[in-house]
């Protein structure tokens, strides 16, 4: 049975308050976003005590933590800030373990100096690319060295965001400390938006063994090519709402095939926490009971 969960990063409270309001909401499971109101839990400060210390009040909550978030620019632009980037990722990964779940994720990056989530015309070249893997390899093998595995989740504007280009990637880094955090939504352009149910089987056919989280968002065209952010108090990557000609709202409110989506996962991977995304807090009961929803009619 697929678990459901949640990012705690979409209830800005205490470590205290936001698990009890993550159980009121029904969730299983969590994706561990270092943000409490109460704590200072910035990867520079984070150590085996204060990670057991989160992964401790979980644990008593019977509120199990399923991956962790490190999104990041691995390949920023600016040199010191790709060092810190890169830093920080370490130092998630390192204590990994002791917040409760081997995986950490991030996306691929951008060489765009104004968002993480804009295309720059480098994002395309081999020399981004190339980058991108000696990035992937160092975390991967690093994280391998600590017990920890490093999740790549794909995005269309960002170096690594197609299922070819996922499908060299894995080939070029073959290494046990690099996994997938599956996202469909993710993978959809203007060029593809029109034909949704293809690129879900493409996705599964090609990359299905890979996958060790989901994620539960969705997507639609969008007349605003801007980037496009929701007013709430979480991190950029919380507030994101896509750029470009796609919409990335909450689960249920765009086109995205779930019952395809929901069938083809549970059939690879039966017991996969899927966690909930790109909502705000007054919106997560819909969201959990849409999801609820399309796993009973397919009996995952």
């Amino acid at each position: 049975m697929i678990s459901v969960g949640i990012f705690n990063g979409y209830y800005p409270y205490s470590l205290a308050e936001s698990i009890a309001r993550i159980k009121k909401d029904g969730m299983s499971c969590v994706q561990l976003d270092l943000s409490f109101k109460d704590m200072d839990v910035s990867p520079a400060s984070l150590n085996r005590s204060s990670a057991r210390q989160i992964r401790d009040a979980f644990r008593d909550a019977n509120l199990p933590i399923v991956c962790i978030s490190g999104y990041t620019n691995i390949i920023h632009p600016d040199p010191v800030k790709r060092a810190e980037n890169i830093f920080n990722l370490k130092k998630l990964l390192e204590f990994a373990r002791d917040l409760g779940s081997p995986y950490v994720i991030s996306e691929t990056g951008t060489y765009n100096t104004e968002s993480d989530w804009v295309w720059d015309p480098k994002n395309g070249t081999e020399e981004a690319y190339e980058e991108v893997c000696r990035q992937l390899e160092d975390l991967a093998k690093f994280a391998y060295e600590h017990g920890s595995m490093f999740l790549v989740e794909n995005y269309v504007n960002n170096v690594i965001g197609s299922v070819d280009q996922l499908a060299r990637l894995f080939s070029d880094v073959s290494h046990p400390g690099l996994g997938l955090l599956m996202d469909p939504t993710n993978y959809f352009t203007d060029m593809n938006i029109c034909h949704v149910d293809e690129e879900l089987d493409r996705i599964f056919n090609i990359l299905g063994d890979k996958i060790k989280i989901a994620h539960a968002k969705d997507c639609k065209p969008a007349l605003d090519i801007s980037e496009k952010h929701a007013s709430i108090d979480a991190s950029e990557s919380h507030t994101f709402r896509g750029a470009g000609a796609v919409e990335l709202p909450a689960p249920g409110l765009g086109i995205l095939n779930y019952d395809l989506y929901l069938k083809r996962l549970s059939k690879l991977h039966p017991n996969i926490p899927i966690i909930i995304e790109h909502l705000d807090e007054a919106d997560i009961p819909r969201a959990k009971q849409f999801l609820d929803g399309k796993l009973k009619n397919i009996g995952g």
